[in-house]
């Protein structure tokens, strides 16, 4: 019998690979916990799955607060609208962000 239970997790190449896999990881730390003598190998499998959790809430907040930036500049180079968009979003970002350092 080949291997499989987990999707080939052993296979993932990068961070998206395995980001990907996260249902997997999840089920591959919960068997790594239930084994009894595998615990330090399941706490590192479910630190990367809090890795995980922490940067993704992490990158939506701040792909938020850009986004009105990243749209004008898109657009500006686009030749959809013009560098006072561009100026306009980034006084909107810098007024809501107020230097106040992000999550």
């Amino acid at each position: 019998m080949s291997g499989g239970s987990y999707n080939y997790l052993f296979t993932a190449q990068d961070l998206e690979d395995l980001h990907t896999r996260r249902h997997d990881l999840e089920e591959m730390a919960n068997r790594l916990a239930g084994l009894g003598y595998a615990q330090d190998a399941a706490c590192e499998t479910e630190e990367l799955l809090v890795l995980f959790r922490q940067w993704e809430t992490r990158a939506v907040v701040r792909m938020r607060r850009l986004a009105d930036v990243w749209q004008a500049v898109e657009w500006w180079d686009s030749c959809d609208s013009g560098e006072d968009r561009v100026r306009e979003a980034l006084a909107t970002y810098r007024a809501d962000n107020d230097g106040t350092p992000t999550p």
